[in-house]
């Protein structure tokens, strides 16, 4: 097992890794920006580094200065978390070039399932389920037009390279496909450096549900169950549950083993999540996430376990602690807490005068705010995330907008509100929303 390990990254999922490193005996090393320093990471770390000023681009995403500091503070591992350069491939690889272990899969696997078109080609080969689409990318707006019509309106358009919602286009009629398609191709140029753009049939009303999955280098891969995240505001999730509220035990069953099947014919190493479009009892592959998610703590809410030390372990060479799907216990939520105004989604970075963590049987906050801590306005406003766990669904709904209630954080507007609200509306106490709901339910408001 490792003695020591860096963190390259910041916020509450350097926290997150500092303290399962800590329950693990395992020595932490945080890096930081200088608008950093004064974190929570910074401060529980067992050594720190500056690596460069506030822009990620000079610091988080600064490789020689990251690898400089594993060498300097003797780390043998690097965790990159979530963001950041967690799916960068040629970082992963300049790591194990320098002789540290890279807490992810192998470089190989980012960039296989980094790019799109290759996923889903890969993905198409394992037999898991596609969305209808172009068979790779497509370079011409009249070959694009072409292939929209044969396969019938509406489209969306999508970045091979991208993610978070960025460079993808939804296209209803022939009449908007040109001027569409060259807009997602400009969105993806800038985003992601990387213009190829594919084209897949438009479901109307599915669910985003996504199957958590490990494998180790023994040849043992498993799936976790999955996380329904279909209340979404422009393709960035809200709020996750799991198990789905719309989803039978053996479709549960089946689409689990045939993602824990598909790891395993790719020998994948490490945590990984597999996402899905769900309609009509049908599943179709999206993509897949080659790192940690946002939503994991759902996952450990409802099975017990620790996702951040079974990374570290199947990283140190170790088999995976469990070999075979587990009982899911109960019911769990996660909500996204963004320092951003309520109403118009504006960030709101600032000190925070006043802060108040929900407490209480089933509650946990994953977070590394602090009274008195200034949220720089450099990185992406996300502060917390609030997640309970219940014996039912209802359960948790109740636990959860007493936590909401007792959450205190004053100094900057934060989305606390609009989570109240979304758990008072019918729809989502139903669980009958799709991922087109919230964003035309808060067209009615």
């Amino acid at each position: 097992m490792f003695k020591k390990i860096l963190i390259a990254n910041r916020g509450e999922i350097a926290l997150r890794i500092i303290r399962a490193c800590r329950e693990m005996g395992i020595e932490t090393v945080a890096v930081h920006s200088t608008a950093d320093s004064n974190s929570m990471a910074v401060r529980l770390a067992d050594e720190s580094v500056c690596i460069g000023p506030p822009q990620g681009k000079d610091s988080y995403l600064n490789i020689p200065a990251i690898l400089s500091a594993a060498a300097l503070t003797g780390a043998e591992a690097i965790h990159p978390g979530y963001g950041f350069l967690s799916e960068n491939a040629q970082f992963g690889r300049m790591v194990e070039e320098h002789g540290f272990a890279f807490i992810g899969p192998t470089p190989d696997h980012i960039d296989l399932m980094g790019d799109k078109v290759m996923a889903k080609q890969t993905a198409q080969s394992y037999g898991l389920p596609v969305v209808p689409g172009s068979p790779g990318g497509v370079a011409e707006p009249e070959e694009g037009l072409k292939i929209a019509k044969d396969m019938g309106f509406p489209v969306i358009i999508k970045a091979a390279s991208g993610g978070g919602g960025k460079g993808m286009q939804v296209v209803h009629d022939a009449e908007d496909f040109i001027e569409r398609f060259t807009t997602a191709r400009r969105e993806a140029k800038a985003n992601f450096g990387d213009d190829t753009v594919y084209i897949e049939k438009f479901l109307g009303n599915p669910r985003h549900i996504e199957i958590q999955v490990f494998g180790d280098t023994h040849g043992n891969a498993i799936h976790l169950g999955e996380r329904d995240c279909s209340v979404q505001r422009r393709h960035q999730k809200l709020v996750e549950e799991g198990p789905s509220p719309v989803l039978a035990d053996h479709l549960r069953a089946e689409i689990g083993e045939l993602a824990a099947e598909t790891i395993r014919k790719m020998g994948y190493r490490g945590a990984g999540t597999i996402e899905f479009l769900y309609e009509d009892e049908k599943f179709y592959f999206m993509e897949m996430n080659t790192r940690i998610q946002v939503e994991h703590p759902v996952t450990e809410m409802i099975t017990g376990i620790d996702l951040i030390a079974e990374q570290i372990r199947v990283a140190a060479g170790e088999e995976l602690s469990i070999k075979t799907a587990p009982r899911f216990r109960g019911h769990a939520i996660e909500i996204r807490i963004n320092a951003e105004d309520p109403q118009t989604f504006t960030p709101s970075p600032g000190k925070i005068t006043q802060f108040h963590a929900p407490g209480g049987l089933g509650v946990r906050f994953d977070s590394a705010i602090y009274q008195g801590y200034s949220i720089p306005p450099y990185y992406d406003s996300m502060v917390g995330k609030l997640i309970v766990h219940g014996r039912t669904r209802e359960e948790c709904i109740r636990r959860m907008r007493r936590a909401i209630r007792e959450t205190i954080v004053e100094g900057v507007k934060t989305t606390l509100p609009l989570h109240d609200w979304i758990f008072q509306q019918p729809e989502f106490v139903s669980g009958e929303y799709t991922i087109h709901w919230l964003e035309n339910k808060l067209k009615e408001r």
